[in-house]
């Protein structure tokens, strides 16, 4: 069976994808991943950067494995999708940025808000201003997008842009679905990452 990694975004924790989790086959190997040093996590000196979360993830592929990943968790796995095409097998993308210019796509700046939910995640998460652009046509691994329709962070024309340039994607659109619409809305998500996966 395909390990799955589930990466969650810039609130750190490994329990974001646990409720959708807990609804796909007990039989499909699980690891859920954690930000040191994001959200509420515990601070670890090696980690300094998205890099760093890069090669954190990486270190867990040692075979061919399912990524599925929120905001900037998509973002991490969009490089892997890129620099190791032979070890994606397949991409769940969700309400993320996956490297294209948000601004542009009417994205609100979310700096502020986070850095008063958590005062003591590390500095560099807000200090970056924005994610290099990346080549994201040439992701091969198929991909599934999920998106709400009520999100402000990473709005639904950011997953409409990332289908229009993914060639094997498939756009799964929540309705009032907001930036934690994996959580409000696992049991929807999880069916639909199931049938993507399965």
């Amino acid at each position: 069976m395909t390990r799955i990694l589930f990466l969650p975004g810039a609130g750190g924790s490994p329990d974001f994808w646990r409720p959708v989790g807990s609804l796909l086959p007990a039989q499909w190997p699980k690891h859920y991943f954690g930000w040191p040093g994001l959200g509420n996590q515990p601070h670890d000196p090696a980690i300094t950067s998205l890099d760093d979360l890069v090669d954190l993830v990486a270190g867990q592929m040692d075979e061919p494995v399912d990524l599925v990943a929120q905001s900037m968790g998509g973002v991490i796995a969009t490089r892997l999708a890129l620099t190791q095409p032979e070890r994606v097998r397949r991409l769940v993308l969700t309400v993320t940025s996956g490297g294209v210019d948000m601004a542009g796509l009417g994205a609100s700046n979310w700096r502020a808000d986070y850095r008063r939910s958590f005062p003591n995640a590390a500095e560099w998460i807000t200090a970056a201003q924005s994610s290099p652009s990346l080549p994201i046509e040439k992701i091969e691994a198929p991909t599934l997008l999920i998106w709400g329709d009520a999100d402000l962070i990473s709005p639904v024309a950011v997953g409409q842009h990332l289908q229009s340039r993914l060639r094997t994607a498939r756009l799964r659109v929540v309705p009032g679905g907001t930036h934690d619409l994996a959580r409000e809305n696992a049991s929807e998500v999880a069916s639909w990452i199931a049938e993507h996966l399965g």
